[in-house]
């Protein structure tokens, strides 16, 4: 099996190099990865100025861009080949409910799944990287399962994967759940910077707002490990006939008007 493994805290950082240290004993696995911390780039990619791709000491391949730049340039010419499964993390800290949005350890798995390559993203739900090495066993383990089921195939999907900082032994089998919510963020924060300008820096992530059994959040805080499948497709389905209505409507109204 060969795995692409990306992350969003950069390519030093211990999540990715637990997880690279758990999978290379089961997989073939290539590491791109950004230079620097990346976190809440979502899907960006950097189309105004150019790329470089350099390698560690380590052997780790890191990227002057966004998650989803390492996993493009990787998928679209720097491997040369096609990898069997996209695997993204571990974050340090959670992606559950609306942080998936955000979340660019989420846009690398979602990249890989658009080049329609099967991809996961691993985060863990506290930050500070404890018990790192138990959440990269069972990963690895999640990971192994699916390839022994023949799961990993050529038919894309694309998973949402949060763990609980917890011992290996203490970490409860998985649930499949839905995203839960959060609140609206947290006020921004300003200071004044040296020379008297006002500076502005993003809040905090809002507070849960649904946490109700069969959600992320309710599962990892029960100490299962959350798997929510992801899709791409943002339409609202259920509001198309209102909104096929609604726009009759106007376009009746529209020919009422004299040209």
């Amino acid at each position: 099996m060969k795995i692409l493994l990306c992350n969003d805290d950069g390519y030093q950082a211990p999540g990715i190099v637990a997880l690279h240290a758990a999978l290379q004993a089961v997989a073939d696995v290539e590491v791109v990865a950004p230079e620097h911390n990346n976190s809440a780039k979502s899907n960006a990619l950097t189309l105004h100025s150019p790329l470089y791709v350099q390698r560690a000491a380590n052997g780790f391949r890191y990227v002057n861009g966004t998650p989803a730049d390492c996993v493009h340039i990787a998928l679209t010419g720097l491997l040369g080949y096609r990898p069997d499964l996209v695997i993204s993390g571990i974050n340090n800290g959670a992606n559950m409910g609306d942080d998936t949005i955000y979340s660019g350890t989420v846009g690398a798995a979602m990249e890989g799944y658009l080049f329609g390559v099967p991809a996961m993203a691993f985060s863990q739900i506290d930050k500070g990287w404890g018990e790192i090495e138990s959440a990269a066993q069972k990963a690895c383990e999640l990971v192994q399962q699916f390839e022994a089921s023949k799961l990993v195939t050529l038919k894309p999907w694309l998973l949402n994967i949060n763990i609980p900082n917890l011992p290996f032994a203490q970490i409860k089998p998985l649930k499949l759940c839905r995203l839960g919510r959060r609140h609206a963020a947290e006020k921004v924060i300003t200071q004044t910077s040296p020379r008297g300008e006002t500076m502005y820096w993003i809040g905090n992530a809002g507070s849960v707002l649904d946490d109700a059994e069969g959600t992320d959040f309710h599962a990892t805080a029960a100490g299962h490990m959350a798997v929510t499948p992801l899709k791409v497709d943002l339409t609202d389905h259920q509001s198309l006939a209102y909104w096929a209505q609604t726009a009759s409507g106007l376009r009746h109204k529209d020919a009422e008007v004299p040209g």
